[in-house]
């Protein structure tokens, strides 16, 4: 049933009458916010109150025929649940009404039961967005909108024309009562499962009246300036922007938010209607280009995409700079011009693509953003850097494969640039240092994760986790950490001390770590749920070979690659007599090989299907194993394993004529009548890995694939039991360790969004969709002929019978010519009619290669001084609009 006279109360509220055209009715949201905590007796008191004019109950009494005690008591609970303010004036307590953005819809959803028990409050203000949005298109002036984003100061320091009102100290000094307050918006979007993983506590800031209000009604703890000043500066540090309540008047306002532009329904303004004049700051981004490196850490915080990754290089055919035509204030601004989809469309790169390298990482480190630091000699910064998006950089820089150096356009001048060298010399240099990086904890949350698998997947989960602030525990069924790089790469290649130094790392951060612990045998999933485990990263590697299926393969001297590496890494395997048979031609076969001449095997051999140029095996593999005299046999399949006396004694092989078949699937064809018989004692067989699942999925509804890989999304890794999700090798089979480690942060950051209340896996998210720009389309003429610095070549000869990594890394010397053959072939681009000045990008460029430029000159308004403003404007937008249909017309004739 309607009630009548809140339905009177809302219309009063919005400035509205009953009856006509713009009147407030039962299915809008300022009536909806209302309804269910506002009773007919305190709409009636409500009706005598006044827009922005303090009134006392005695006052109030006298019009709304109440007695002062009953008055009083209704007023109160108008201003509990934010329908009214109040404050303590002249000695009494005095009521008065406020608009409903900014205003009366953030008071309310601030009420924390009242949301609690009546989402609709929420959702109400949501819709109230929503409505109201659209018919702002063109029609605020840009410094007039009713919220009106406030740069980070640190952006416009120095700024020649700074005026103060653009200043955040300006309004903390200006007041002495300061509290602090969840935020509405995100508390909204909590209430209706919508939230971005950005959480709502202590993030916006009342003062003056605001405050008072808000401490009487206890919807924010009152602070002091000092930790106001600590809270804008935490906020700054998380990558959020400020925006400030718009309509008190020039230099005035009573709140500071702490915005991001994934939840904040002022910013959805720019972001969703693509209207940025109506909340933007008087500032725009630039980018100097000569000194931009394309790190994407800037594009990572702003709120409304506006930054995208682009090119610096010179094309052949110039590429366009985005420059936007049509705006809301020359054309009719609809549904076809908006951005409904912004939460979740965001996009890192131009259409035109962006450098190679960052791309084609699979955890797109910010490649040139290192080098560039490396070249200046700041190699904390860079080492940080790096650890943004891996925080192994010292093991990579040993086993990884190199992706972002595979289509490095310096490559096309005459040599890709060392970037892994370079990357192992920072990370070297961590290695050396007694104090070590680590970084800075964000929050302190009280919920307890489980990650089983200490390979590098959980570890990288279990690492940003911590970061983030939450009680994180690896649960690892072997007796040593690192899961493959421990125990399946072997020393020569990736020594333990390495890996162990970058997981003292994570102990630093407060990881506990139990080993020989078997989920599923030693403890279950239930039983961890009981212990209050609220979410479970399952990491756990593809730690079984594949076999082949053939009769002999049970006997003790025939191993699968990965288990005879494991046995040597574990040290229960120290030497190994007779002769060695690899079958495979992978890179863990090599490893296999490798190791069996270390440990002694007089003569090693191995046999693939695949031809010399088709073995899986990077190139630089095999040609460190052929410069340890083993032998690779190409094109040979196993027939049979030869067994003597229960004694193996070599393996037939026969000639593989082809490995697919016409449509590319795996399908090898032989001559069984080319075989030859290979003698030996040792049968290592590496042709793949496989899952052991032991018993840690009993009794749950994770659902395994036929090759016993774990289904899960894609995306947020998130399985079909809520709170199990999986990652690295147990989701996409064997690969190698850097795609791991990009998943454990996913998996990181869907875990957070999990145990978080009102949180949505995809909102706000970072899709990470890259794209490499046209290299037949660049100009690489007239650069430099610095050759590419190489390492000392190892001694093979002495390598084979060693398990120490002689590989040398780069001097400080070759850094510093090896970085100066980056070509910085990326860029960052701005959007400048989508920046809204907030200089979040600027507290996240290590190159002072991003600045915020006064671009206006404009004041806020007070609200009573407004309405002549968009009339004017809005007559001046309908002629611009008429004058361009008419000039359409003629340029289409």
């Amino acid at each position: 049933m309607i009630n009548e006279k809140v339905m009177d109360f809302a219309n009063k509220i919005s400035r509205t009458k009953r009856g006509s055209k713009s009147e407030i009715k039962p299915e809008d949201p300022e009536y909806k916010v209302l309804e269910p905590v506002v009773t007919t007796a305190m709409a009636e008191v409500g009706l005598c109150m006044e827009l922005r004019k303090p009134k006392s109950a005695k006052e109030i009494a006298k019009e709304c025929g109440k007695t002062v005690e009953e008055t009083a008591e209704l007023l109160w609970q108008l201003a509990v649940a934010g329908a009214a303010f109040v404050n303590e004036i002249d000695g009494e307590d005095k009521y008065w009404h406020d608009i409903w953005v900014p205003g009366h819809m953030e008071m309310m959803v601030n009420n924390k039961e009242n949301v609690k028990n009546f989402p609709q409050i929420a959702e109400a203000f949501d819709a109230y967005g929503k409505k109201k949005g659209p018919m702002t298109a063109g029609i605020f002036p840009v410094g007039t909108g009713p919220m009106r984003v406030i740069p980070i100061e640190t952006a416009i320091q120095g700024e020649t024309r700074r005026a103060s009102y653009e200043e955040v100290s300006k309004y903390l000094k200006d007041n002495h009562i300061f509290s602090v307050s969840d935020c509405s918006c995100r508390t909204s979007r909590e209430a209706m499962g919508e939230g971005c993983g950005h959480l709502k506590e202590d993030m916006c800031i009342q003062m003056g009246h605001a405050a008072e209000y808000y401490i009487r009604t206890g919807r924010g703890r009152e602070i002091t300036r000092e930790e106001a000043f600590e809270i804008i500066k935490r906020a700054e540090e998380n990558g959020l922007m400020h925006s400030i309540p718009n309509t008190d008047g020039p230099g005035e306002t009573h709140a500071i938010c702490n915005c991001c532009g994934c939840s904040c329904f002022a910013m959805r303004i720019a972001g969703m209607f693509v209207n940025s004049d109506m909340v933007r700051s008087n500032y725009v981004s630039k980018v100097d280009k000569d000194k931009c490196v394309a790190c994407g850490e800037c594009v990572e915080v702003c709120p409304t995409n506006a930054l995208k990754l682009g090119q610096k290089i010179c094309s052949s055919v110039p590429i366009a700079e985005v420059v936007r035509k049509e705006l809301p204030s020359n054309t009719e601004w609809g549904p076809d011009k908006w951005n409904e989809n912004y939460r979740t469309n965001r996009e890192n790169v131009v259409e035109t693509g962006t450098s190679p390298c960052k791309t084609n990482c699979p955890a797109h480190i910010s490649v040139q953003g290192y080098i560039k630091l490396a070249a200046q000699g700041r190699f904390s910064e860079a080492l940080e850097l790096i650890k943004h998006e891996n925080p192994f950089p010292a093991v990579c820089g040993r086993i990884c494969p190199r992706k972002c150096e595979t289509d490095c356009t310096r490559g096309d001048v005459d040599d890709p640039v060392a970037i892994d060298d370079i990357k192992r010399f920072i990370a070297e240099q961590e290695l050396n240092q007694d104090l070590r990086f680590v970084p800075k904890i964000k929050h302190n949350y009280n919920q307890k994760i489980a990650v089983i698998g200490a390979g590098p997947s959980g570890l990288s989960c279990a690492y940003y986790l911590a970061v983030e602030g939450y009680k994180v525990t690896v649960f690892e069924k072997q007796d040593k950490l690192g899961g493959m790089l421990t125990l399946g790469i072997p020393s020569y290649r990736l020594e333990k001390e390495v890996v162990e130094a970058e997981i003292q790392i994570l102990r630093e951060l407060g990881v506990s770590f139990k080993t020989g612990v078997e989920i599923g045998k030693d403890i279950t999933l239930n039983t961890l749920r009981e212990e209050e485990f609220k979410a479970f990263y399952l990491a756990i590697g593809a730690q079984n070979g594949r076999g082949l299926g053939l009769s002999g393969e049970e006997l003790p001297s025939v191993k699968s690659g990965v288990a005879f590496l494991r046995e040597v890494n574990l040290g229960q395997l120290s030497k190994l007599d007779g002769d060695s048979i690899v079958i495979g031609g992978g890179n863990v076969a090599i490893d296999v090989a490798r190791t069996a001449t270390r440990l002694g095997s007089p003569k090693v051999t191995m046999f693939c299907l695949e031809t010399r140029a088709l073995m899986p095996a990077l190139d630089e593999e095999i040609h460190e194993a052929l410069s340890e005299h083993i032998e690779i046999n190409n094109s040979w399949g196993p027939k049979r394993i030869v067994v003597t006396d229960g004694k193996v004694i070599g393996v037939e092989f026969k000639r593989c004529l082809s490995t697919k078949d016409d449509q590319g699937r795996f399908s090898p064809q032989f001559d069984e009548n080319d075989t030859i018989l290979v003698k030996a004692e040792n049968i290592m067989i590496s042709v793949g890995q496989s899952m052991d699942w032991g018993n840690i999925l009993e009794g749950s509804s994770v659902i395994l694939n036929p090759n016993k890989t774990a289904k899960a999304d894609a995306f947020t890794l998130q399985s079909d039991e809520s709170d199990i999700f999986i990652g690295g090798d147990a989701l996409t089979g064997p690969s190698f360790a850097i795609d791991a480690i990009a998943m454990g942060k996913s998996a990181a950051i869907s875990i957070h969004r999990f145990v978080q209340p009102g949180q949505d896996m995809y909102n706000g998210r970072d899709r990470r969709i890259f794209k490499v720009f046209d290299k037949t389309n660049l100009m690489l003429d007239g650069y430099d002929q610095i050759s590419r610095q190489m390492t000392p070549t190892v001694n093979f000869s002495e390598a084979k019978h060693s398990f120490k990594d002689l590989r040398t890394t780069f001097t400080a010397e070759q850094v510093a010519l090896e970085t100066e053959r980056c070509l910085s072939c990326g860029a960052t681009t701005v959007d400048s009619y989508m920046c809204v000045g907030c200089g979040a990008c600027t507290t996240r460029c290590k190159f002072d290669a991003i600045s915020l430029v006064r671009e206006y000159d404009e004041e806020g308004v007070a609200l009573e001084n407004l309405k002549p403003i968009i009339v004017k404007s809005m007559v001046k937008r309908k002629g611009r609009i008429a004058v361009k249909k008419v000039k359409n017309i003629f340029s289409q004739k």
